[in-house]
């Protein structure tokens, strides 16, 4: 609980402090540090401050002040004294107030061995991955920009501590312009981690370390991840990373995700930083602006920092600087501030300021001076390998076929036929068995079942309908297998390049095209990758038109009717019916922009090397989403086919149950089959024919 919800005369010991910079510092000057007793004296006439006494002096705080310190109470020591089996084992001859002490010092010391972390970094980093090997959990990792467009939480146990990881949005930075960086800047805010995990990609340092940059303006306790490492030492450079944690003001851990090398060590540094044991790993530096720049932003900050009520929940600097380059966000802060008037002149005169002198915006002049201290850093700590010869990469090498001018489209267009053409041929022999084994599975129970309406249900409600959707399961893990290949090794990427120009004729950019594919998976996803597209315009054209490409849910009906009207063409038809999908949306595409008005961001996307996917994160992605696939048919499509199968079955007339026929439906992803039944007995004449699912001929 917060020390702002005690009551008047109440006890409790304090397990940590929120906040950062000064704030934070200023607090734990003054006692409020974890293990300590605090009581609450008395509230003010009008309930704020508060008077609390700590360690033998009495101290007023503002309740939103007291908002920021978790502490214990004594309620909550009685109930561990019951509850807890270390407490329980306490002597028996200890008195009350001995024991409530010690229940309160032992809750507080376990509390205070949960740690919040937040992972952040470019996308492309290598972030996800780190985190599903820390965390154990089952997250897809895409080697592309925008795979995680949420916040994903993972929980584990290491060196005695809690820690819950947050897997923040990948983002290039803190600004303002798309979805992910106003995400993970209110994460950041809002949530106030306890550390801030900074995913750096070791073969792109200069590039990864602007976003470090933004998180030294925030103030906030980090640890680098200097990730995929293996590449860095593979290339022949050399990095000094203790050097350049102390330039940074930050530790510098290498990490390999890939195979777990370095992350035990990193979250060892993330619980030194969080319990301050070695105070020469973190410690907060000012990045310089130049003298100029930074003039304009002590103005600012000293005007801000007037508002108190702001300096627990922000760094006064970062909003100095952030409202300086005119981010929107930060703008709305600063206009609830009582001077925002005297903040909005300042500001206007600093911008006229620097533009006179520098000739440039202060936007302009604070990314460039960002760089310069991240070229500084690295010419003191990073050495490159000189090659007598530039040598070709890999990458390069690949790059030079599937982008070439003639061959990227056929190449593409290959690769898609052969990724249904696999899912179409290679998956009908496990829907074979699948089917003879639903089929059996169903004579079974009905072997042991009196004839009658619950034994339809089960035999042909349940069995029958689920099994119907359940031989489609090889072709979902088939196609997503194929997707995880392209997604995991960055020839995704390469494929919105080769297309991009298509996409701007009609009103997009070639990351729309990223989750267009991805629709052809599942449209729910794909309209969430949506927010890695900057361009308000672009993502609201690219979400309509989703619904167009053809999900796994429509593969079944698909599959029926590329196998029943085209059996010797199967797979091109299939193919078809795709690019059908794929017309559609251009055409809805191309209208639509002239409804939607925005102003048109220029495409940047980042290319990444080659990847060889391992084999464990790709068995993993396809199996999540065939996961996801049999949760479906055990929740929604077992309802459904209850709820269908009642409706088909009655009401039933005296002629139905003298055995005259009627028709039932059979309800699924896959295809809606009728056939023959008797009314009594419950025999089946068509059931042969149901089967073959309709997929004889293919």
């Amino acid at each position: 609980m917060k020390l702002s919800e005690l009551q008047t005369g109440e006890k409790a010991v304090i397990v940590r402090v929120h906040g950062h910079g000064s704030f934070r510092k200023r607090l734990i000057e003054m006692g409020f540090i974890q293990g300590k007793e605090v009581t609450v004296v008395l509230n003010a006439p009008l309930k704020d401050p508060i008077e609390y006494e700590i360690i033998g002096y009495k101290i007023s705080l503002r309740r939103e002040e007291a908002e920021q310190i978790d502490v214990v109470n004594e309620a909550e020591a009685r109930e561990a004294l019951v509850s807890d089996e270390h407490l329980q084992g306490l002597p028996e001859d200890l008195g009350e107030r001995e024991r409530l002490d010690r229940a309160l010092a032992h809750l507080a010391e376990e509390r205070n061995h949960v740690i919040r972390v937040a992972l952040v970094g470019n996308p492309n980093c290598g972030k996800t991955s780190l985190f599903n090997i820390a965390s154990g959990a089952h997250e897809h990792v895409g080697n592309y920009s925008g795979v995680t467009v949420d916040a994903k939480e993972g929980h584990f146990h290491h060196q005695g501590y809690e820690i819950t990881l947050v897997d923040l949005p990948g983002t290039y930075s803190l600004s303002a312009y798309s979805p992910e960086e106003l995400y993970v800047r209110k994460n950041l805010v809002d949530a106030m981690p306890d550390v801030v995990v900074n995913v750096v990609d070791a073969s792109n340092i200069e590039r990864n370390l602007y976003l470090t940059t933004q998180v030294i303006d925030m103030n906030l306790r980090t640890v680098v991840a200097l990730n995929m490492y293996d590449e860095l030492q593979h290339k022949g450079d050399k990095l000094d990373t203790e050097q350049l944690g102390r330039l940074l003001g930050m530790p510098v851990c290498p990490t390999v995700s890939r195979d777990g090398r370095g992350i035990p060590e990193l979250f060892d540094t993330v619980i030194k930083v969080y319990e301050h044991s070695d105070p020469t790993l973190a410690r907060h530096i000012h990045i310089n602006h130049g003298v100029e720049i930074e003039k304009s932003i002590v103005r600012l900050r000293d005007l801000i920092f007037e508002n108190e009520e702001v300096r627990s929940k922000y760094s006064t600097r970062y909003l100095a600087i952030k409202y300086l380059e005119g981010d929107r966000d930060i703008e709305k802060v600063i206009a609830k501030f009582p001077n925002r008037e005297a903040l909005e002149a300042a500001r206007k005169e600093e911008t006229e300021r620097i533009e006179a002198l520098l000739h440039t915006s202060p936007e302009a002049a604070i990314v460039d001076a960002k760089y310069a201290f991240i070229q500084g850093a690295l010419a003191e700590t990073y050495e490159k390998y000189q090659e007598e010869k530039p040598r070709r990469t890999i990458t390069d090498r690949i790059d030079a076929i599937v982008t070439n001018k003639w061959l990227a489209f056929p190449i593409f267009l290959l690769l898609l036929w052969f990724t249904f053409w696999a899912t179409f041929t290679i998956g009908q022999y496990p829907m074979d068995w699948i089917d003879w084994l639903v089929g059996k599975f169903g004579a079974f129970v009905g072997a042991f079942m009196k004839e009658g309406w619950l034994k339809d249900l089960i035999v042909d409600g349940i069995i029958a309908g689920v099994g119907s959707v359940l031989v489609f399961l090889p072709n979902i893990m088939i196609l997503y297998l194929f997707i995880s290949l392209m997604e995991d090794s960055g020839y995704m990427a390469r494929a919105a390049f080769i297309v991009d120009k298509l996409m701007h004729r009609i009103g997009l950019h070639g990351k729309s095209f990223i989750p267009m594919v991805m629709g052809f998976g599942c449209n729910v996803p794909a309209i969430m990758a949506t927010r890695s597209i900057e361009s308000r315009k672009s993502r609201l054209i690219t979400i309509a038109i989703i619904p167009f490409m053809s999900c796994a849910g429509r593969l079944p009906i698909f599959v029926l009717f590329a196998g029943a009207f085209f059996p010797h063409n199967a797979a091109t038809a299939l193919l078809g019916i795709y690019l059908l999908g794929v017309v559609l949306a251009i055409l809805s595409a191309k209208a639509l922009q002239h409804f939607v008005k925005d102003d048109d961001l220029p495409f940047v996307m980042e290319l990444p090397p080659y990847r060889v996917p391992t084999g464990k994160a790709i068995w993993r992605h396809t199996w999540e989403k065939g996961k996801q696939y049999l949760e479906k048919m055990a929740t929604t499509i077992l309802l459904f086919s209850i709820v269908l199968w009642f409706l088909s079955y009655f009401p039933r007339n005296a002629e139905q149950g003298a055995g005259a026929p009627r028709l039932q439906l059979e309800d699924g992803c896959g295809p809606a089959r009728r056939r023959g039944r008797q009314g009594t007995g419950g025999q089946h004449p068509g059931r042969d024919v149901r089967r073959g699912r309709g997929r004889r001929g293919r």
